[in-house]
């Protein structure tokens, strides 16, 4: 299979995700997760997902749905519908699997998956990080990256506003 081919067999449901994770501790492989709208890919973006990726042997990102993003953004978001947004994390080499959840937050997926690691960018403490009671009390670890200055999704796209106004 061509590389380009794997593309749209890593974006997956929760339960073909699961069985593909089962796989993975088959084989004695680890799994980092973390989630996020990811509405316009930055350098932040990258960052926070290649620091994932290195926690672990497979980095599983958890896409906000359309209808989450509005709830969390407001109702101008997203600015790129679901599909197009685990498209583009899903052409990422340091992403494994893409999944799209429709909760506000991702603690039913993260309690279904039970990650060895929980990867979550920002100023942050571990207790206000969700699922990181599930994780820690599985036996896995959480990790706060920091955040890349200048680089937010909703600066952009006030920047963008701004420079047409």
């Amino acid at each position: 299979m061509k590389a380009i081919d794997a593309i749209a067999h890593k974006i997956v449901t929760l339960p073909q995700l699961l069985a593909r994770a089962a796989s993975w501790r088959i084989l004695g492989k680890t799994i980092a997760f973390t989630n996020g709208c990811f509405d316009i890919l930055h350098e932040g973006h990258i960052f926070s997902l290649s620091q994932a990726a290195k926690e672990a042997d497979y980095l599983v990102v958890g896409v906000n749905s359309d209808r989450s993003v509005k709830a969390l953004k407001g109702p101008d978001r997203p600015v790129n519908h679901e599909h197009s947004r685990a498209t583009i994390l899903a052409n990422l080499v340091v992403v494994d699997a893409v999944v799209v959840f429709d909760e506000d937050t991702p603690l039913q997926l993260i309690s279904a998956l039970l990650p060895d690691v929980l990867v979550k960018g920002g100023d942050y403490t571990v207790e206000q990080i969700v699922g990181s009671k599930e994780v820690l009390a599985n036996g896995g670890k959480v990790v706060i990256n920091p955040i890349v200055e200048g680089f937010s999704t909703t600066g952009i796209i006030r920047q963008i506003k701004s420079s047409y106004s």
